[in-house]
């Protein structure tokens, strides 16, 4: 049984991946209903956040559900919200055992989808590929415990570090397959966040490409005074793809409507040594509701990311070239003097994309 239940929950982990970047202020969550070995319901949370997968699973599975097992990677909700309880959904149509690998941390739910369960007689066992599980979630969960999104940090470079020449020229140090994978990741995203810097010298977009018909992330930018161009990417298609800006507190009123007048919306954030402080960043954007943030620069801004111990997940991708000392440094400055103060992370992951190298790290291997 333990065997079939891990393979089914990673079947449900499969599902839910799916969703990411697409359902936020909700979790991403996989459910698979099954009937004496059979799968016959699927389901996984639909964009923007409803109706959750159980109840399109149940409505896969139809009558086929009743004395099924329901394979879940969070706790069923229990609250009524704008949709009715997961889990009076399951007790309904007469599910006898539901499989989750996680708890709901949100107190609104926490425990209480499972007891509910139980006392209408549906067996509920918990902890199936939970760390799998926890990873997948630690946005959600970070947003609800923390009040911040999970932060991944996009680092493509030389050899030895550098994402430009001293000239600035920086297209491109990695290959194709290295940034389609860098798409994929912008997909699996809420938001794709740089800083007033990268804004203003790559003029970039800031979409998924290549991948087909996706819905958009947000488009996030950190700048202080934002003084980036009114006829830039970002600028002339903030009514047609979200474009969120966060800035300090000073902002002139002129730029503040000329932005908002475009289509922008803007976040006003505390500052911190003269900087937009990224903590005021973070809880502006979780209280938005983003679960996950995907930044890609530029040096400033991952540098305060990383002083701030904000970042959760490094992506790492390394270019077989040489730009010497007076190359652009991918980070800015840290301020480190002892190696004890440096940030460290753990390897979790080496794949060749391309002619590139990717290493993912993270604060907490176990997440």
């Amino acid at each position: 049984m333990i065997d079939e239940d891990q393979r089914h929950m990673a079947h449900a982990l499969s599902l839910g991946r799916r969703g990411m970047g697409k359902c936020w202020p909700n979790p991403s969550v996989g459910c698979v209903i099954v009937k004496d070995g059979r799968i016959v319901g699927r389901g996984v949370t639909a964009p923007g956040g409803r109706p959750h997968a159980e109840p399109q699973a149940l409505a896969m599975a139809g009558p086929l559900a009743k004395g099924a097992m329901a394979y879940v990677t969070l706790e069923p909700c229990s609250h009524y919200g704008k949709t009715p309880p997961c889990c009076d959904a399951l007790i309904e149509a007469g599910v006898a055992r539901v499989v989750a690998a996680l708890a709901d941390s949100d107190p609104r739910v926490s425990g209480q989808g499972f007891e509910r369960l139980r006392q209408n007689g549906v067996e509920v066992t918990t902890g199936i590929l939970a760390q799998e599980a926890m990873h997948d979630l630690a946005g959600f969960f970070l947003k609800v415990e923390q009040g911040r999104p999970w932060v991944t940090l996009k680092l493509a470079m030389s050899l030895d570090g550098r994402i430009a020449t001293a000239t600035g020229e920086s297209q491109w140090i990695t290959g194709p397959a290295a940034r389609r994978a860098v798409h994929a990741l912008r997909n699996s995203h809420d938001a794709v966040m740089v800083g007033g810097g990268t804004a203003r010298a790559d003029n970039p977009a800031l979409t998924v490409r290549d991948m087909g018909a996706v819905q958009q992330p947000v488009r996030v930018v950190v700048s202080r005074r934002l003084d980036m161009p009114l006829m830039s990417n970002l600028a002339q298609t903030a009514k047609e793809v979200p474009v969120w800006l966060c800035h300090g507190p000073d902002l002139r009123p002129e730029t503040r409507d000329a932005w908002t007048g475009l289509g922008a919306k803007l976040f006003p954030c505390h500052l911190s040594q003269g900087r937009v402080d990224p903590h005021s960043v973070l809880q502006a954007l979780g209280q938005a509701g983003l679960t996950r943030v995907f930044c890609e620069g530029g040096g400033q801004l991952a540098a305060s990311l990383l002083v701030a111990d904000l970042v959760d997940e490094l992506q790492v991708f390394s270019a077989g070239m040489a730009l010497g000392a007076e190359g652009q440094p991918g980070l800015g400055a840290l301020g480190v003097d002892r190696l004890a103060d440096a940030p460290r992370f753990e390897l979790v992951d080496v794949t060749v994309d391309g002619r590139d190298v990717r290493h993912v790290w993270r604060r907490n291997a176990a997440i």
